[in-house]
């Protein structure tokens, strides 16, 4: 193990942690608004079956908390002992967010330990849910704050670097940077798609079983229809997030492209290879799209990889990570847009198996879509680690027991992962939502 490169194995265990990390941190974010929403409508409209949706969130939430909490602390380490020149040289500038991001974590733990005990405590109707709000503002802040941090990462600003320290440091500038904006609410977004998705998919399946109980039938519903919602604002987000790449990381999106000439009525080429002789085969060009992406205009002029030196270029392979989350992002929406216009759909079911199986799909995909995101982004911003000032293999640590840290963070994860797989499976296996209907008297078919 100690013969390897730990700068490798150093991006190599920071990468799987975010991978592991991200999921759990998305489902974080996301699930209390949905469980917020069902309560909300399960209060306004007297509707019980919205209100035990609302509990049995509430009880699989916690278990991805608790993993997610494992998975950011892990984060927290690995950036002092894997990367400690950039800890060093930026730990000033990026404390702030790191230290608001753990304080709205103290809010939610504390909120959410009060809302899970207190059900049917209050004579206000609307008191229990109040206790929610906390919990949703605090995890959402928490997934600002800590993306502020990347975002920082890729338009650094807010000090003076002299002799390789920083100085006059505002943390304030430091944190809204110009990759703020779109980094933070297209995190927020892909993180409400995400977790409705997953719940969406979840009653789907229950549907495919063949309970066609009203509940499901609600939890379908509500769930799919804020899927869309979500889905559309994170693809009118990912525009925005377009137009910012080309005004501030031009070789990024240039890389994504295959765009190698500076040039207007630039085309959006997708799929394809690339030969040795570097020309493009079988791509699909949809002209002057770059361009329209780029500045909502045919004549907008879109800078070209030729145009930066080669070392300093992204990889060309983010390309196909680039094409991969534009497609499933397309299918995230347009899913839960056919279960919508399921009435003038051909077929005379209301919920046609195919149709429930696509929505099965939708969480699943929501996944790889944010994976993708979270790779396009890091990848895309090779070989700098703090853009323009720091590459990755100056950041890195030099200790040579990267590689057991390696062995023995990926058994973590495994065991974090399959064991939180189990519980929830459990769970919900032994108390089934029929079985909870039956007990608590609710009516419905």
């Amino acid at each position: 193990m100690s013969a390897l490169d730990p700068v490798i194995l150093s991006r190599l265990l920071t990468g799987i942690t975010l991978f592991v990390h991200i999921i759990f941190a998305s489902i974080g974010v996301g699930i209390p608004l949905m469980i917020a929403l069902a309560e909300w409508r399960g209060v306004r409209t007297g509707d019980p079956h919205y209100t035990l949706l609302a509990r049995r969130w509430a009880r699989g939430f916690v278990i991805t908390v608790a993993v997610g909490v494992v998975t950011g602390t892990s984060i927290g380490l690995q950036l002092s002992l894997l990367w400690p020149t950039f800890m060093r040289v930026a730990g000033q500038a990026i404390a702030l967010p790191l230290f608001l991001e753990t304080f709205a974590f103290f809010i939610e733990a504390i909120f959410l330990g009060i809302y899970l005990y207190t059900w049917e405590r209050f004579r206000g109707k609307y008191t229990h849910l109040l206790l929610l709000i906390p919990v949703a503002v605090a995890s959402s802040a928490s997934a600002i704050f800590i993306t502020t941090v990347n975002a920082f990462m890729n338009q650094p600003q807010g000090f003076a670097l002299v002799n390789g320290i920083m100085t006059d440091i505002n943390p304030l500038v430091a944190m809204f940077n110009p990759a703020t904006p779109t980094k933070v609410s297209h995190v927020l977004a892909s993180s409400y798609t995400l977790s409705a998705g997953v719940l969406a998919g979840i009653a789907a399946y229950s549907l495919l079983k063949g309970k066609n109980h009203a509940y499901f039938k609600k939890a379908l519903k509500l769930t799919t229809v804020c899927t869309f919602v979500f889905a559309l604002g994170t693809v009118l987000i990912g525009d925005a997030s377009g137009k910012f790449l080309a005004k501030y990381q031009p070789e990024k999106l240039a890389a994504a492209e295959w765009h190698f000439d500076t040039m207007s009525e630039a085309p959006f080429v997708y799929g394809g290879y690339m030969d040795k002789n570097g020309d493009i085969k079988y791509a699909l060009e949809i002209p002057y799209a770059l361009s329209i992406l780029a500045g909502n205009s045919p004549s907008t002029v879109v800078k070209g990889l030729n145009d930066y030196p080669e070392d300093l270029r992204p990889p060309l392979s983010i390309h196909y990570i680039f094409d991969l989350k534009i497609t499933t992002g397309v299918l995230i929406l347009c899913i839960p847009l056919l279960y919508i216009l399921r009435k003038w759909l051909p077929g005379r079911k209301p919920y046609p198996k195919w149709l429930l199986l696509a929505l099965l799909l939708v969480g699943p995909m929501a996944m790889v879509a944010i994976e993708l995101g979270w790779m396009f982004a890091e990848v895309g911003r090779q070989p700098w680690i703090l853009r323009g000032y720091m590459k990755v293999s100056e950041a890195a640590t030099t200790s040579g027991s990267v590689g057991w840290m390696l062995v023995m963070f990926i058994v973590l994860y495994l065991v974090l992962c399959l064991s939180a797989i189990r519980v929830l499976s459990k769970l919900f296996r032994n108390k089934d939502a029929l079985e909870e209907i039956r007990q608590l008297g609710i009516e419905g078919a």
